[in-house]
């Protein structure tokens, strides 16, 4: 029997119970496994078809390591003593970068240590450390293409400053609430302050409004994650346990700010080295538009970050952008006056707005949208 070489998504192998649906196929013959432990498939390994195969980081018994390439196919072993996979097939979770965070502390933790990685290596030169990044970031962007596959995503943008207990924090968790109530994923930047309430927002969603209102209460006793991270992020865990079917969102952050905490809102983290590949595919994924809380260079950069496809429709056709608080974004830091002006007279021009509250955010998206 001829066996055809599969193509894209459909060919990758990223858990054992994918694993063993292929192979009861009878071939592997094209597949990309990702991180699969197959120290107990040795028996399927010795007598499946391997040709064109690639394994990435799975684990093997010697003999069937032999067997595989023996057979046709590249392996890539894993890499010892690292904190991180940089094969992995799968967004990260809040419990796998926390993980550890009651035993030890934050600095015990896979995220910390990732971190404390990065910086011993990324100014040393050396070419394997650089590529273990790529590599890793890579995978990190096919497993968010996965998950966001059909998705409507609608980004919430914004300062890791807005500290817990403030108006403007509550008001950012309401809007992530809302948005993921109208059917929407909602995406951040992954880390604290505006990003984390909205990824809290959609977590609160498939609950009543006053659970929102007591979260937000819990959450105000730790406003910020400095001086602790720990405390900040146990404050987080001890919402999700009280409340632990949460909605669904995504955080997008960057150990490139390693001193910025992931939140454990987001039920996914795409979590990257390299920022510039973190905000570029954040915003390229926002495919339902992008709302702007008041923020600091960083939102500014995100906001023209966003502008320059949708001046240039190098990505289709302009999405929507919301601006919110007039005041911010035309006197402290007057950025709608130049998005304006760029926006004169081009496709893009009915796609932005400037709203004064949360509150108006997502009836402008909607408006902007066309529905």
């Amino acid at each position: 029997m001829a066996h055809t070489p599969r193509h894209g998504h459909d060919r990758e192998i990223e858990t054992l119970k994918e694993f063993d649906e292929v192979a009861a196929r009878g071939s592997l013959v094209g597949y990309r496994l990702q991180s699969v432990d197959l120290t107990d498939r040795t028996d399927a390994l010795l007598a499946l078809p391997l040709t064109g195969a690639v394994f990435l980081g799975c684990r093997m018994e010697a003999e069937a390591a032999a067997v595989v390439r023996a057979g046709g196919a590249l392996v890539f072993p894993p890499v010892p003593d690292l904190p991180f996979d940089p094969y992995r097939g799968l967004l990260y979770s809040p419990d796998e970068l926390f993980a550890g965070l009651d035993g030890q502390g934050y600095a015990h933790t896979p995220d910390a240590l990732t971190y404390a990685w990065f910086q011993r290596t990324k100014a040393d030169g050396d070419i394997f450390g650089s590529m273990l990044r790529a590599v890793h970031d890579d995978a990190v962007s096919d497993a968010l293409d996965e998950h966001l596959a059909g998705k409507r995503v609608v980004g919430v943008m914004g300062g890791h400053a807005m500290a817990r207990g403030t108006d403007a924090y509550a008001g950012a968790a309401r809007l992530g609430r809302g948005l993921a109530r109208a059917g929407l994923t909602v995406a951040t930047g992954g880390g604290p302050g505006a990003m984390e309430a909205a990824n809290l927002g959609a977590y609160a969603a498939p609950y009543d409004d006053a659970m929102l209102e007591e979260a937000l209460l819990l959450l105000g006793k730790e406003p910020s994650f400095a001086p602790s991270v720990g405390a900040w992020a146990r404050a987080a865990f001890e919402v999700r346990s009280r409340w632990p079917e949460g909605g669904h969102s995504v955080g997008i952050p960057t150990w490139f700010y390693g001193h910025e905490p992931p939140n454990a809102f987001a039920s996914h983290i795409a979590k990257y080295f390299a920022n510039a590949t973190r905000e570029d595919g954040l915003l390229a994924r926002c495919t339902a538009g992008v709302v702007f809380l008041p923020g600091a260079a960083g939102t500014v950069q995100e906001i023209f970050d966003n502008a320059t496809p949708n001046y240039y429709e190098s990505r289709g056709e302009p999405t929507p952008m919301v601006l919110v608080n007039r005041t911010h974004w035309t006197d402290h830091l007057p950025a709608w006056p130049l998005l304006r002006a760029l926006a004169a007279g081009r496709s893009m021009e009915p796609r932005i707005a400037l709203v004064d509250s949360v509150e108006e955010a997502p009836e402008a998206l909607r408006r902007l949208a066309g529905r």
